[in-house]
């Protein structure tokens, strides 16, 4: 357990490295000056060299990133050249709002996800599997910036009281999470189908049912728990995901998160806060990834952590 943990605890440091790396390399060759972006366009010359020279931008490349992997590994991401601000604050003030929408589109998806995909596995290949799939597909192909805009359309025409944008209240927090959800609901009910499907053929849940048990209980007691595993994963890297910020649905409502935060960073070529939204991205989907390998040996006494590993 303590081997695989290290073992995993190392990669992780190797991919938030990479990551780091790859993210500063990217900044670095694309072809936009920040000074200007903070001076703005009629700035003078002299002026950009200053701020050039004070942000270290006159630096080679490698000195430029060995020196932010240095703060970073002392727990300073930067500052914000736009703001003006700590990289960290800034994200610590944005992620209770993604959060709280990423919480609330998980458990709508899985409150639609399991009936769905436990109705469809009990009507294996009947008319009642058929239609949900075709339910689940449509739910799944629909794009979230379209159901996003047209769920604002209606909320502008039809439901007044409902806010067009922004964090106002409960009220505030219902398109976005069902925009969110829908899509990850019609992929989870397929793929607990699938699951289900398969597990209701096994010879331990045939013996259950000759035994007098209905359909409903073989699914609950037996073949629920083999069909969560493949869910389990993604539902993690999803929920890391969602954590880390979703850019287009936040953008279309104007909801005061991670992902808002990280399009108004790339847009202003705000590299520290760039550099600093992504390292926390992949830090989350690490740790969703090492959560969810702990669940797997949890649901199913067959897998080892070391099999794993």
């Amino acid at each position: 357990m303590l081997l695989y943990l290290v073992r995993r605890l190392f990669f992780a440091a190797a991919v938030l490295v990479g990551t780091s790396f790859i993210t500063f390399f990217i900044a670095f060759v694309i072809p936009a000056d920040p000074a200007v972006a903070m001076a703005g366009a009629k700035a003078d010359p002299r002026t950009l060299a200053i701020i050039r020279q004070q942000l270290g931008l006159d630096r080679p490349f490698y000195v430029q990133y060995g020196l932010y992997l240095d703060r970073a590994l002392h727990g300073d991401l930067g500052r914000s050249y736009i703001r003006r601000q700590s990289v960290s604050r800034l994200i610590a003030s944005r992620f209770p709002a993604t959060a709280l929408l990423a919480a609330s589109a998980m458990a709508l998806a899985l409150l639609l996800a399991f009936p769905m995909g436990m109705v469809a596995a009990a009507y294996d290949g009947k008319s009642a599997d058929n239609a949900l799939l075709v339910i689940s597909l449509a739910l799944v192909s629909t794009p979230v910036f379209w159901l996003g805009t047209m769920l604002l359309i209606v909320s502008a025409f039809y439901l007044r009281s409902f806010p067009l944008g922004g964090f106002d209240g409960w009220r505030s927090i219902i398109f976005p999470t069902v925009t969110l959800a829908l899509g990850m609901a019609g992929y989870y009910s397929r793929v607990l189908q699938t699951g289900l499907a398969g597990a209701l053929h096994e010879d331990y849940v045939r013996t259950a049912r000759a035994k007098g048990l209905s359909w409903a209980g073989a699914i609950a007691k037996h073949a629920l728990r083999n069909a969560l595993l493949p869910l389990v994963t993604l539902a993690g890297l999803d929920l890391a995901g969602l954590l880390s910020g979703v850019v287009l649905t936040e953008t279309v409502f104007d909801w005061p998160g991670l992902g808002r935060l990280a399009f108004e960073a790339i847009f202003n070529l705000d590299i520290p806060l760039i550099m600093g939204t992504v390292l926390f991205s992949a830090a989350l989907v690490v740790v969703a990834n090492l959560i969810a390998d702990l669940l797997y040996a949890a649901l199913d006494p067959r897998i080892r952590l070391e099999e794993m590993g």
